[in-house]
């Protein structure tokens, strides 16, 4: 059986389809384009994941899938390791290229990434990784970063017409499809949290800077303002069904409204911000197992029955300090609260109930 040979588009915290470099670069050599999106089993199981995560991952699919059917394509949904999907992926086709963003994730995340880079080196097979929202690989230093990261955000997105895209016809790659076996709740939407997907993202962004964010700067702190007046693109910069520039330039060009300029200012401010953290984390991935001042390495978090039914009571709600509970009963319930309380919520677990970062709170 000759195989076709081709391109591989494979997102991971990038579910959209403009202002996407990988697509553009795959693209661009006219070979038959196949995206695809893996859920791992091992990194379904870590715990600073949960079905809200693969919930919302599953919708942003859809979408993708429904603007794609214009074109005669859809999203291949892996469910299973990485190594496995790809060693699949090469016994059917002859792979050109693999095309993705760098995922700044997780320690399982990046561990598995450099799984996948000895593979397709081991197959002769090119993986071409781009920058995520101006976020840079390997830095040790912050000297030209800012002036960098406005370059990025100044520079013009990455567009690429999808129907100019040589899209692998979907009768070559549906028998590796395995949207059969997402688990169902995945796939079950929950009417109080906030809905995946590209169009999803552009809709909420509009609505925000055509009223309800001009008093952004006034009430971004507030538990119950921020519920409105907050821009609410969080999930969508978080999995990539916008992209910090798309949401940066068009914020930009709404900043001559009257009475707006306090508010454009103050976004734009926070997703520099936004950026700035997810670029410490990249250099600081250590963090993730310990704190970023060692000199809590030695402290002496509480212990026992007691720390225990602490930890409960405040991932339920249920400590007896008002504000606490209120904000953490909205977060379970609606998987949404804004910085301040987010801020808080660690706050009074660290400080207040003697919880260090050790323990998987999750």
């Amino acid at each position: 059986m000759d195989k076709t040979l081709i391109n591989i588009v494979w997102l991971k915290r990038d579910l959209r389809l403009r202002d996407h470099r990988a697509l553009v670069a795959a693209a661009q050599h006219q070979l038959p384009v196949l995206m695809i999106y893996v859920f791992e089993p091992s990194v379904i199981a870590d715990s600073h994941y949960d079905i809200r995560h693969w919930r919302f991952i599953w919708q942003s699919i859809v979408d993708l899938n429904s603007q794609l059917a214009a074109y005669h394509s859809r999203v291949i949904v892996f469910f299973k390791e990485a190594q496995n999907a790809f060693y699949q992926l090469m016994e059917h086709f002859h792979i050109a290229g693999v095309y993705s963003h760098q995922e700044i994730g997780l320690a399982c995340t990046y561990k598995r990434d450099k799984a996948i880079a000895l593979l397709l080196n081991a197959e002769g097979i090119g993986w071409h990784e781009f920058s995520h929202g101006g976020v840079i690989r390997g830095v040790t230093n912050r000297r030209n970063w800012e002036q960098k990261w406005h370059a990025h955000m100044n520079a013009q997105c990455a567009d690429q017409p999808l129907n100019e895209v040589n899209w692998l016809a979907p009768e070559k790659s549906k028998m590796l499809d395995n949207s059969n076996v997402i688990p169902e709740g995945y796939k079950t939407s929950d009417p109080a949290f906030q809905l995946g997907g590209e169009k999803r993202a552009w809709y909420t962004l509009h609505h925000f800077l055509k009223e309800r964010g001009k008093a952004y700067a006034y009430s971004l702190s507030s538990p119950t303002k921020s519920r409105t007046a907050c821009s609410r693109l969080s999930p969508y910069l978080a999995w990539g069904n916008i992209s910090t520039r798309q949401a940066y330039q068009f914020a930009a060009s709404k900043k001559q409204k009257i009475g707006w300029q306090r508010a454009i200012s103050a976004f734009r401010a926070r997703l520099h911000w936004h950026c700035h953290f997810i670029q410490k984390f990249e250099s600081e991935s250590e963090m993730e197992f310990r704190p970023i001042n060692k000199a809590y390495l030695a402290y002496e978090y509480a212990q026992g029955e007691a720390k225990d039914l602490n930890l409960q009571a405040w991932k339920n709600g249920q400590t007896g300090i008002p504000i606490v509970d209120a904000s953490m009963r909205c977060l379970n319930q609606t998987g949404y609260l804004n910085f301040r309380m987010r801020a808080m919520l660690v706050s009074f677990l660290c400080h207040h109930l003697n919880i260090g970062e050790k323990e998987r709170l999750t």
